[in-house]
């Protein structure tokens, strides 16, 4: 069996799961939708007290190497090429150029600035699995489903794409802060896969400053009652510089949109749950300092992100793991002015949704993605001292809510349907959970 590099096992069909994806190809839609719930009980759990109190009298297993190859491409695989905003008249005949990346995945992002990547956990290790900007040599498509053969190539191109960071599954003790109390019992289970989708919420919040100025606003500083200085020079390019934007506005303007992003990741992969058999849910519940590594706590180092701590700010503010998820700050580009030009080089750069060499879905790629105007050298400047301004007033960017963000997981393990046919009525799961392991060899 080949063996990725990441120590990932690709995928090699077998006849039983080739039946197995042609039925998960046929399921229909409202089924999934409608018959989707927060399954937690798994094989190998218990429930040690209280009115739904049970052990499970099966040894906790992980998902096959399809099953989790399955949840992870839903929750954060490629769908093709994102067509862009089509038309805004401030900007006309020019393209808007509002988008991050280039790619379109299974769920939406606020203008294409898809912003988030991903990381997961499970009994074989810790890994990043970044899907954001390059594209996977075979994506799943609306027909993919019609040959294994494909499904195979494109769900091996996703694991190929992941990174190990660790070698064993990410360790949390299972008491408060590090779960809420609820998910002390469950969260992160052996034999579960976690999936945790991260937002570089600091490259978010420029963004949505980039969309404001572009749209003719700059931010005011509403925590501390005064301007930005030095804005006046721009005035001559911005029709609404006499309104500007509070800057607490547009960090939780950026927040809302991340968290949107973060979320409907983990909601499509619930989505896929009840068709493939599994139990799990999509929750919210794990400290997010103490997964990103700012517990405090030498002996949970969670993901292992650096982190800073400031007088000014209530908790640690988490930047990103060096070399693999590092966000638009100071910390990881030297400067503001260097936050700005990755930001440049992201969205026009060899790659980016604005180059004329990067690939699209138009009859004349070339021509609709060289439309967009370039950010010229006095709208770089514009952005930089904004960026400096709340960089050096803050100690930290953005101004008020952090860098990073993670808002909800999403978890996937074999249910457990003793449980539910001892404390539930019927119905409480569906026929593909009853029939899992004969269907996926599991």
């Amino acid at each position: 069996m080949t063996t990725f590099e990441n120590g990932l096992r690709a995928i090699e069909l077998t006849d039983t799961e080739r039946g197995a994806l042609q039925e998960l190809a046929e399921y229909p839609f409202y089924s999934a939708l409608l018959g989707r719930r927060s399954r937690r009980f798994p094989v190998g759990g218990e429930v040690p007290d209280g009115a739904l109190a049970f052990t499970s009298r099966k040894p906790a297993r992980p998902l096959t190497d399809l099953q989790r190859a399955l949840v992870l491409a839903t929750a954060t695989g490629q769908t093709g090429w994102h067509h862009l905003i089509t038309r805004h008249p401030g900007y006309a005949p020019s393209l808007p150029n509002y988008s991050g990346s280039a790619i379109g995945r299974t769920f939406p992002s606020a203008a294409g600035f898809h912003t988030t990547q991903f990381f997961f956990t499970d009994d074989s290790g810790t890994y990043f699995l970044p899907t954001r900007d390059e594209p996977l040599e075979t994506q799943l498509g609306p027909d993919t489903f019609a040959s294994g053969d494909a499904v195979q190539d494109a769900l091996n191109a996703i694991l190929a794409r992941a990174v190990r960071i660790g070698q064993s599954r990410i360790h949390l003790p299972r008491e408060q802060p590090y779960f809420e109390g609820h998910n002390t019992w469950i969260g992160n289970h052996p034999g579960s896969l976690l999936v945790i989708p991260v937002a570089d919420l600091a490259q978010q919040t420029l963004l949505n400053i980039a969309f404001f100025a572009q749209n003719g606003y700059v931010l005011f500083d509403d925590v501390n009652g005064r301007p930005i200085p030095g804005l006046e020079r721009f005035a001559h390019r911005l029709q609404h510089f006499e309104d500007p934007q509070p800057l607490s506005f547009v960090d939780q303007y950026s927040l809302a949109e991340a968290s949107a992003e973060l979320m409907t990741s983990s909601y499509a992969g619930h989505l896929a749950l009840g068709p493939l058999g599994l139990g799990g849910w999509s929750f919210d519940g794990i400290d997010r300092l103490s997964m990103l590594g700012a517990s405090g706590d030498p002996e949970v180092p969670g993901l292992g992100f650096r982190y800073d701590e400031d007088d000014r700010w209530s908790m640690p503010n988490p930047t990103g793991l060096e070399g693999v998820f590092e966000t638009f700050t100071r910390a990881h580009h030297g400067s503001m002015r260097g936050v700005v030009e990755a930001l440049v080089e992201r969205k026009f750069g060899p790659g980016g949704p604005f180059h004329p060499q990067t690939p699209g879905p138009w009859r004349d790629s070339p021509r609709v993605r060289g439309a967009a105007a370039p950010f010229d050298e006095e709208f770089i400047e514009l952005l930089t001292v904004q960026l400096e301004y709340i960089d050096e007033t803050f100690g930290k960017f953005p101004a008020t809510v952090p860098s990073v963000w993670i808002m909800n997981y999403l978890q996937a393990q074999h249910l457990d349907t003793d449980y539910y046919d001892e404390l539930f009525t019927p119905g409480a799961y569906l026929p593909t959970h009853a029939n899992e392991q004969e269907r996926w060899g599991s």
